[in-house]
């Protein structure tokens, strides 16, 4: 991917950081295995334990 286009690859945090969106991941076409915020990957490539307190963390703020 060459062109991303902010809102929708991308956006800028309060903190000032680069956020890649769901939709990034989607074209990328695999989770990279760092844990990123909107892996819509289910973190397949994150290592454990790692992988596990994301998914808690993810589904506790879906509640």
């Amino acid at each position: 991917m060459s062109n991303l286009i902010e809102n929708i690859h991308y956006y800028i945090n309060e903190e000032g950081l680069f956020v890649f969106s769901a939709q990034y991941h989607l074209e990328k076409g695999y989770c990279c295995g760092n844990g990123c915020l909107h892996c819509p990957y289910h973190y397949e490539n994150v290592p454990e334990p790692k992988k596990t307190e994301l998914l808690k963390e993810r589904e506790q703020s879906n509640c």
